[in-house]
């Protein structure tokens, strides 16, 4: 699993080129067993990403455009009448597959973002009184505009929760670019790639993160953590419970993703930013502010 995770990383930077610190926290993502939201710009790689990573790892893909009309039944599916008016059979929508990019998820009404919340946090969906389960392993990336762009709603901090990390990508430094613009269609350059691994081997190396226990020392630090949170007098709302669990899940997922046998202060420390950010509500300083203030104050 070691070799192939490191051909997996090394696939995916000959794609999306000069971010290999946003490829490692994507994959910290998957390890988790979570779900991850890009938040950037158009343009800046953020489907690319999602398509190799889908391609790579053999996983089954589908992706939900959201519009302002999509209706949950869009997402989900619905029962259809069969031709002779006997019985009513399940069309599944696109939810039911490995890997799902939500595309420009804040473009969607409330409505339909509530629909994705069962999905996430449970791994089924409820279509007309019937559960379903979804296939597995199931992972979920969301892209969202910046919050300024026309015809965008708000992400609910429920919503957000739900989300294990959230990244930007960014735009890239002058030589990489450089180096984007001379490389030809990635889009082509993904299309010739084999995937790497398979849906079973993600199974397993989330199996192996799941069974990484942290120690007593660790667990206290990140209790800290949560606690500095809600003492913090410019946070309005700090984390919770489930927050600390979403860290120690990708504190041990980064772990792997890095190479390492245990899961250390440092593995903490660097999903933090990406794992709270989201998650802490301030009216005077963005949740990247605040996180970080958070891991200057508490020692480990």
């Amino acid at each position: 699993m070691t070799q192939a995770l490191h051909a997996l990383k090394e696939s995916l930077n000959t794609i999306i080129v000069g971010k290999s610190d946003v490829i490692d926290m994507a994959l910290t993502g998957l390890l988790s067993g979570g779900h991850l939201l890009l938040e950037d710009h158009p343009g800046t790689g953020k489907t690319l990403l999602s398509l190799a990573l889908a391609r790579l790892t053999g996983l089954d893909f589908k992706r939900i455009q959201c519009t302002n009309d999509l209706m949950p039944s869009d997402v989900l599916g619905t029962q259809v009448l069969d031709a002779g008016g006997q019985e009513f059979h399940l069309h599944r929508g696109p939810i039911f597959a490995q890997l799902v990019l939500v595309d420009e998820i804040n473009r969607a009404s409330p409505k339909t973002q509530s629909a994705l919340l069962e999905a996430m946090a449970e791994g089924q969906v409820s279509i007309d009184g019937e559960t379903c389960a979804l296939p597995q392993p199931f992972f979920l990336i969301a892209t969202q505009n910046p919050d300024n762009h026309q015809g965008t709603f708000e992400l609910p901090e429920a919503q957000l929760d739900r989300f294990t990390l959230r990244l930007s990508l960014g735009y890239p430094a002058a030589e990489e670019e450089v180096q984007i613009l001379a490389g030809g269609d990635k889009r082509q350059q993904l299309s010739e790639l084999n995937a790497v691994m398979s849906a079973d081997d993600v199974l397993q190396l989330q199996q192996e993160v799941r069974a990484m226990r942290p120690g007593d020392a660790l667990c206290d630090y990140v209790q800290r953590l949560l606690q500095a949170s809600r003492e913090h007098p410019q946070c309005q709302q700090g984390l919770s419970t489930r927050a600390g669990q979403a860290l120690l899940r990708a504190a041990s997922a980064y772990s792997r993703v890095c190479g390492d046998e245990l899961v250390l202060p440092a593995h903490v420390q660097a999903v933090f930013v990406a794992v709270a950010a989201h998650r802490l509500v301030s009216y005077s300083h963005s949740g990247q502010e605040l996180a970080t203030q958070l891991l200057d104050q508490v020692a480990v």
